[in-house]
């Protein structure tokens, strides 16, 4: 048993080395001192203020607008890309290009998808921050219903076209409603990632109109306070909400799989 403990160690301490900054993030929200260094007491006062701050809500109304419709964009096409690469498409490579936006630097992105802008003389606002985080979300969605379509029995599509079903009607309730778990996590992941982006949004937004994280940047460059501490708890929050309910989703989707496998004869 201590040699076991010991073994341990390490991962105990990778644990500490990666939440204990998150830790103390979060435990300074509540501090009612404007310094960081000092502790006042436990209070909310933070939190208000920083709902009242004009350039918070500014980004976060950007942020919300960008993640929301990159996610609607980016969930449409991943899923249609992902069925059509399980239906039409043999061997690797398209997978493999497909699911390349997941794979790359989120900087090499970035400044591809700037360069592109460029080439094509379009100009940049939240619209190009919505194309931009929809090619980056739509890698992971179609992975993950990619992912779920290799699990599905064809023996039910085949049924379906038997009985004189057309192919959209298949489609739209036999196929859909069996990736739809799959679907919604995608979906889940690719409003959490947007919500968090700050890489490829700080090369393809305008001055204008920034998202929540650059706004963060801009405000972390005059010293962190915590207001910022509270935002960060705020985004933590929901962060790890969405990201435990696509985690549930697909481990829901995992049970009702191999419960099917079991009990097939």
């Amino acid at each position: 048993m201590p040699k076991l403990g010991l073994l341990r160690l390490p991962l105990w301490l990778t644990y500490v080395f990666l939440y204990l900054p998150i830790l103390v993030v979060v435990i300074l929200s509540f501090n009612d001192s404007e310094s960081l260094f000092v502790w006042k007491g436990f209070s909310l006062r933070w939190y208000p203020e920083l709902f009242a701050d004009s350039a918070v809500m500014a980004g976060l109304r950007n942020t919300v607008i960008v993640a929301t419709t990159a996610t609607v964009l980016a969930t449409v096409l991943g899923t249609l890309m992902a069925v059509g690469i399980h239906r039409y498409t043999k061997g690797g490579l398209v997978r493999a290009f497909a699911i390349a936006p997941a794979l790359l630097p989120d900087l090499l992105l970035g400044i591809g998808i700037l360069s592109v802008f460029s080439l094509l003389g379009l100009t940049l606002g939240l619209h190009s921050v919505i194309m931009a985080h929809t090619v980056f979300a739509m890698a992971f969605v179609t992975a993950i219903v990619l992912a779920r379509l290799a699990h599905l029995d064809p023996s039910l599509e085949e049924a379906s076209r038997d009985l004189g079903a057309t192919a959209s009607r298949t489609f739209f309730r036999v196929t859909l409603p069996q990736l739809a778990p799959g679907i919604v996590a995608g979906a889940l992941l690719a409003f959490t990632l947007s919500l968090d982006e700050f890489v490829i949004a700080f090369f393809t937004s305008a001055p204008t109109t920034p998202t929540l994280p650059i706004t963060i940047y801009s405000m972390v460059r005059f010293g962190v306070t915590p207001e910022i501490n509270a935002l960060a708890t705020v985004l933590l929050l929901v962060s790890v909400v969405t990201v435990i309910g696509a985690q549930r989703l697909t481990r829901t989707t995992d049970t009702t799989r191999t419960t099917d496998t079991t009990e097939a004869p």
